[in-house]
C-alpha cells in the first residue's frame, strides 16, 4: 500500500504477455506497494483460474483478483469449487471476478444465454452461497441445483465482485455482488455516475465512500426477470422482492468499486499519444466514445499519478493499472515513485 493512502492499488496481467512471464511478474510486484495483481479471461488468451492459482502460489503478500470469469463458460458449481479451494490455501488473498463475457464471444464458443443478466445474478448469488458453505437448492431461469454444496468451503469467502458496465448491470452488482469492477475507460464522472446506480440496486441507498457499504446486480440485452420478480435460493427473498443473500455486505462492510485504467509513462508527448493509440482507440470502440476522450493514466510519471489520485478521489476503492506494452514493469516503477513522492 502507498504510504498514506487507504485506497489500493493493483496491477493487471495482460493477456498479451507470454504466460511464462506472469511469474517474475508477481513476484516483482511483491516486492514493492503494490496491493493486489489482476489476472484476465478473455477468450482464446489463458484461463483466469489457472493464472490466479499461479500467482498466489508464487508470491506471499500480495492479493491476486480476477477479472473477470465469463459466466456463460463457467458452471457456479465448478467455478465455486476452484474459488473455494484457492482460499483455503491463501486465505483472504483472493478476489473474485464474474461478468457477462462478450456477447461476441459467447456466442462464437456456442455459449450464448438468451439473458445474460439473469445468469450472472443466479450465477453470483449460487456462487457466493457455495463459498459461504451453505446447500444450494434453486431452481432459477439460468442456474438449477439441486443440494449442492461444498465438502472444503473455505473459513473466509473470498469477495466476489461483478464485472459490468451498463446501467441494469451496476444495479444489479450493488444488489448481489461485493464489488464492482468497471472497465478501461471509466474516469471521475462516470465513476461517480456508476457509484450512483449501484447505491440505487443496493436498496436505494448512496453507495458509501471506499470501506463503508452497499450491495450490488447486472446488465444485457434484456434484464427482465420471471413474473414473480425472479427465482432465488432457498426461497428468500428481500423486501424489496428482489433475490439476496441475508443481505450480506463484503469483508469490510463495503462494497468494493475497482476502476481498470491504461497505463503509459512517457516524457515525450508525442511519443506517448502514439503508444497510448491503438488502446485509445479499442476503449473507445468499446464504450461509444472519441478515441482522445477514453481517460488512461497517461504521460509523465506525475501526470500518470494525479490520474490515479483522480479516480481515488472519484470513489474508486482499487485502481488496477494496465500498463501498455512490451516492458510494463517500467511503467509501474515509474508512477510508484511519482506516488509515493505526491
Amino acid at each position: 500500500m502507498i504510504s498514506g493512502v487507504p485506497m489500493r492499488l493493483g496491477v493487471m496481467f495482460d493477456r498479451d504477455l507470454p504466460p511464462e512471464s506472469l511469474v517474475p511478474f508477481c513476484r516483482h510486484l511483491d516486492a514493492t506497494e503494490v496491493d493486489d495483481v489482476w489476472v484476465v479471461e478473455d477468450l482464446g488468451w489463458t484461463g483466469a483460474v489457472s493464472s490466479a492459482a499461479t500467482a498466489l502460489a508464487v508470491t506471499g503478500r500480495i492479493r491476486v483478483g480476477i477479472g473477470i470469469t465469463p459466466a456463460p463458460l463457467r458452471n457456479p458449481v465448478l467455478l465455486a469449487m476452484e474459488l473455494g479451494n484457492l482460499a483455503r490455501m491463501h486465505p483472504n488473498r483472493l478476489a473474485a471476478g464474474i461478468g457477462h463475457g462478450v456477447q461476441d464471444w459467447m456466442r462464437r464458443a456456442g455459449a450464448a444465454v438468451p439473458s445474460p443478466l439473469t445468469l450472472l445474478e443466479e450465477t453470483v448469488l449460487a456462487v457466493r452461497a457455495l463459498l459461504r458453505g451453505e446447500t444450494v437448492t434453486t431452481r432459477g431461469r439460468a442456474v438449477r441445483l439441486d443440494g449442492m454444496r461444498l465438502v472444503h468451503p473455505p473459513a473466509v469467502p473470498p469477495p466476489v465482485l461483478a464485472g459490468v458496465m451498463g446501467p441494469r448491470s451496476l444495479e444489479l452488482s450493488g444488489r448481489v455482488a461485493q464489488g464492482t469492477i468497471l472497465p478501461e475507460g471509466f474516469g471521475p464522472e462516470r465513476i461517480a455516475g456508476a457509484r450512483e446506480l449501484i447505491g440505487a440496486g443496493g436498496r436505494g441507498a448512496a453507495l458509501p465512500a471506499p470501506g463503508d457499504g452497499g450491495r450490488a446486480a447486472g446488465d444485457g440485452p434484456d434484464g427482465e426477470r420471471g413474473p414473480d420478480g425472479g427465482d432465488h435460493l432457498n426461497g428468500e427473498r428481500g423486501p424489496d422482492g428482489g433475490d439476496h443473500l441475508n443481505g450480506e455486505r463484503g469483508p469490510d462492510g463495503g462494497h468494493e468499486v475497482a476502476v481498470f485504467t491504461h497505463l503509459y509513462v512517457g516524457d515525450d508527448p508525442a511519443r506517448v499519444r502514439e503508444a497510448v493509440r491503438p488502446s485509445a482507440e479499442e476503449t473507445a470502440s468499446f464504450l461509444g466514445i472519441a478515441p482522445d476522450e477514453a481517460p488512461m493514466a497517461a504521460g509523465t510519471a506525475e501526470e500518470a499519478a494525479e490520474h490515479v489520485r483522480a479516480l481515488w478521489a472519484a470513489g474508486a476503492g482499487t485502481v488496477v493499472l494496465r500498463p501498455i506494452g512490451d516492458d510494463p514493469l517500467v511503467h509501474v516503477d515509474r508512477i510508484l515513485a511519482a506516488l509515493r513522492d505526491g
